[in-house]
């Protein structure tokens, strides 16, 4: 309920000994002013307090103090903002008192406690450490493995009730580490690094007589050696519960030197040849002197970097001198620290690092064998050599190409064998290198290369033609493989070599490269010249009339191509006002190289047969055309394509070649014919019926009605400018048969000839979709005086514009009726509703007073 100043010391009495240095702590809290706060230090050993030192007050010292606080004996050590410590480095029985430590104010107002006592302490010393006397102790020289104890003694004569604690520690460079400490309070604990030898009981820390303190180490370490002292301090329990510590000696007691055991091989990087031995030796260096047994084990390991857990055991031989069993390999005890492996008829698998481990067992007193040392040798690198065999290999072409696809066949033989043995197999790798202008180098590429089990791998150049057997591998003797390109290309032109290898087999029936010999490479070119075709049209009539027969020969000559055969296109250029072909060029009957006839653009159904084309002789062509017409007439040409016999029995294309053109033009004097579209009423409303009429007149030669007939088509144009595609609403052929179009609206069309030169396109119930621009197309058929009807170019009429409109009465006559009808229905219902609820639903009864009947009205009636 209230804040103040708070200055605390420790409770007291502090216990301390004798020349001890003695930190007195003081601190200040809750406080007002500045944040650092001063402190002043006074002492009494009866009632009269003497000053002794100041934080702010350099003059506050009394004069008994002057000197000792002068030469730093007596000095003050801040600790923070708030709080100071009075140290006195050695203490003497005349400083025992009480100590007061006091806070200046810096408060606002004066509450709380402004100083604070504690009570010291000052008792002799009483706590004596010594080591062993023996004279053996100053230095322990030891091997690895072996144990050692070590003695130390303490004691204290203290008045007080104190407590002694008690640790071994090692000096491991320049500063000391903590083994195993005997704390205080009667518990073991130990260092840092030592807890899992503590655990397991190699190292232990026993008491014994006469204030003895026995330290034991088993298997010791190249790193337990080093000083060993003991270091002993005094606790005692303070007023507040808790242990001080009062004082503290050490005392050095002896130097363990601890004998490395070290495991070598005595040999560096072997090197040795296949089908040899290996011979290595491993060497434990040690001086122990006493009975001790070594076990050894052999280890082998593709990489230096591979642990035990990774590694191989080859051979092992344990502390009973018992070796495991092995073939090929042998371990001999040599001498007392030399272990011999010995390995028979060595294989290139063999190649690789070795390393031995060896253990150290001595003897115990219960006649059982405990191992003290366990090392592991750094690897040896092995290289097995293998034997080579001795060989050549020469490459030669069998068959050479002289035209392209014709076939190429490379044979590859090992010659000159020598120093092979029965477990050697040869396996061939092919490649090919394109060659190019200059010094540039171009890689070779790997056409198919064998495994060690004669197995075909194709490489990435030609793995489909392989696959179709265009290019063959095959093995045609022990020492000979060839390889056949069934049809040579011109991308198959290069250089070619193979590559044999040789194959080793080991002991495990496996089979290993043991050498590659490359081939010179042999040069695969052939002259090649450019293809040449001739083609030369001979029209055989030179004059004809319509209705008479075309007819007309291609010859055809050719070089520098082998066994060619033909294909022939007839195309004909029709003049531009012919619109059925846009393009001009209309292919009409083709042959192929295996003299196969086929209609090409020829669509005439009224003579599929009009048009014949054979083959006359290997190089002769003759093309009929049946009955001409003069919508015949153009520029006839054949288009001749050159094959020769590819791979595979298929036909490779060489060469094209053009011939020259035979015109076909007809001299007529017949009529003249025109086109023209009519309509009497060209906007219509919608629903109504459009009529348009198409007119065909003629000028010239009067022809007979019978002598004439007419296909006509009707198109549209869904635009008022022409910039869509037309749209083909209905045709009518010359013998009357009518065709539409599909439509997708609901009006309808129909179309009819009423007259010999008018027809008439009618469209029923016309929609917005059918306004457009509209003609006809009118293709005029004449009889000839043969009787042969001969067609005339198409004709097309200029369009007309038909346009659609909607009747606005008709539209809203409908709507209008139905909307006043409903406006009327919903105005009588409102009213009915309106007087049902106030004759019903609302009606109040008013009470109204008796008026007289006077002459004047009542003022109420204003």
């Amino acid at each position: 309920f209230c804040r103040g100043r708070v200055v605390r010391v420790p409770k007291g009495p502090l216990i301390r000994v004798v020349g001890t240095e003695v930190a007195i702590p003081c601190s200040v809290s809750d406080y007002d002013g500045p944040s650092e706060q001063n402190f002043d230090w006074e002492f009494s050993r009866d009632t009269d307090f003497v000053r002794i030192v100041s934080t702010w007050d350099s003059t506050f010292t009394s004069e008994e103090y002057q000197k000792r606080v002068g030469r730093g004996d007596i000095k003050l050590r801040r600790s923070s903002n708030d709080a100071v410590e009075l140290v006195i480095r050695s203490i003497q029985p005349a400083d025992q008192g009480r100590y007061k430590c006091s806070t200046p104010s810096t408060d606002a107002t004066v509450q709380g406690n402004y100083d604070a006592e504690v009570q010291v302490k000052v008792i002799s010393d009483g706590l004596s450490v010594s080591g062993s006397k023996a004279r053996s102790s100053a230095s322990h020289r030891l091997s690895e493995g072996d144990s050692f104890k070590l003695r130390c003694s303490a004691f204290t004569t203290s008045p007080e009730h104190t407590h002694l604690h008690v640790t071994w520690q090692i000096k491991s460079g320049s500063s000391w580490q903590d083994i195993l400490s005997l704390t205080h309070e009667g518990k073991f604990q130990p260092g840092p690094g030592y807890e899992e030898r503590y655990r397991s009981g190699d190292i232990r820390l026993d008491t014994g007589a006469n204030d003895t303190y026995r330290l034991s180490v088993s298997q010791a370490s190249s790193a337990d050696g080093g000083a060993y002292r003991c270091l002993v301090s005094e606790w005692v329990r303070g007023a507040d519960g808790l242990w001080q510590k009062i004082q503290e000696k050490s005392v050095e007691i002896t130097t363990v030197s601890i004998q490395h055991t070290d495991v070598v091989i005595s040999t560096s990087n072997v090197s040795v040849t296949e089908r040899d031995s290996l011979d290595l030796t491993c060497n434990i260096t040690t001086d122990r002197s006493g009975i001790f047994q070594a076990e050894v084990m052999w280890y082998f390991s593709t990489s230096p970097d591979d642990t035990l857990s990774d590694a191989q055991l080859l051979l092992s031989m344990d502390h009973d001198s018992v070796v495991s069993d092995s073939t090929l390999i042998s371990l001999s005890h040599v001498d007392r620290n030399s272990y011999r492996l010995l390995v028979r008829d060595v294989d290139v698998e063999d190649s690789g690092y070795y390393f031995c481990e060896a253990a150290i067992w001595v003897p115990l007193h219960n006649g059982s064998w405990h191992k003290v040392v366990e090392r592991t040798s750094a690897p040896v690198s092995v290289v097995v050599t293998a034997l080579e065999p001795d060989y050549d290999v020469f490459l030669n072409a069998s068959k050479t190409p002289k035209f392209s696809d014709d076939p190429t066949e490379l044979s590859c033989r090992i010659t000159n064998v020598q120093d092979t043995e029965a477990n050697i197999r040869f396996t061939v790798s092919w490649y090919y290198r394109q060659p190019l202008p200059g010094d540039d180098v171009v890689a070779e590429e790997l056409l198919a290369t064998m495994d060690a089990d004669w197995t075909l791998i194709p490489g990435d150049r030609g793995r489909e033609r392989i696959q179709n057997g265009e290019i063959i591998f095959s093995k045609k003797a022990a020492n000979t493989f060839s390889l056949r390109i069934q049809w040579t290309s011109e991308s198959d032109r290069g250089d070619y070599f193979c590559v044999i290898s040789a194959w080793s087999r080991h002991r495990n029936n496996s089979w290993v490269k043991s050498r590659d010999v490359a081939s010179a490479s042999v040069n695969i070119f052939w002259a090649t010249q450019d293809y040449t075709l001739t083609v030369e049209a001979v029209k055989l009539k030179p004059f004809f009339v319509a209705g008479h027969t075309f007819e007309m020969t291609c010859k055809v000559s050719s070089k520098n191509i082998k066994t060619p055969r033909y294909s022939v296109l007839i195309t004909a250029e029709k003049p531009l006002a012919d619109q059925s072909n846009p393009n001009g060029t209309t292919r009409i009957i083709s042959l192929n190289q295996d003299s196969v006839v086929r209609l090409e653009d020829w669509t005439d159904q009224t003579r599929v047969d009009g048009v014949v084309l054979e083959k006359v002789q290997e190089n002769e062509f003759r093309y009929r055309m049946y009955q001409t017409q003069i919508s015949d007439a153009g520029l006839y040409r054949c288009v001749v394509t050159a094959w020769s016999p590819g791979g595979g029995g298929m036909w490779r294309e060489a060469v094209n070649g053009l011939s020259n053109p035979i015109q076909i033009d007809f001299q007529t004097s017949g009529p003249v014919f025109n086109v023209s579209v009519h309509s009497d009423s060209p906007t219509i409303y919608q629903g109504e019926v459009a009529d348009l009429l198409c007119i065909v007149t003629t000028e010239g030669m009067p022809l007979e009605p019978d002598d004439m007939s007419f296909d006509v088509s009707w198109f549209a144009v869904r635009s008022f400018a022409l910039d869509r595609e037309p749209v083909l609403l209905a045709s009518l052929d010359r013998r009357g048969i009518v065709t539409q179009s599909r439509r997708n609206g609901s009006s309808d069309l129909s179309l009819e000839r009423i007259s010999p030169l008018e027809f008439r396109l009618r469209v029923h119930s016309c929609e917005d979709h059918d306004f457009g621009n509209h003609y006809c197309v009118v293709t005029p058929w004449v009889r000839s005086a043969t009787g042969v009807w001969q067609r005339e170019p198409d004709i097309r009429a200029k369009p007309i514009f038909l346009s659609v409109k909607m009747d606005v009465l008709n539209a809203f006559k409908y709507p209008l009726l139905i909307g006043i009808g409903l406006a009327t229905v919903i105005g009588l219902l409102s009213c009915l509703i309106g007087y049902c609820s106030s004759r019903w639903c609302c009606k109040k009864e008013v009470q109204e007073t008796r008026r007289e009947r006077r002459r004047l009205m009542s003022m109420e009636m204003d």
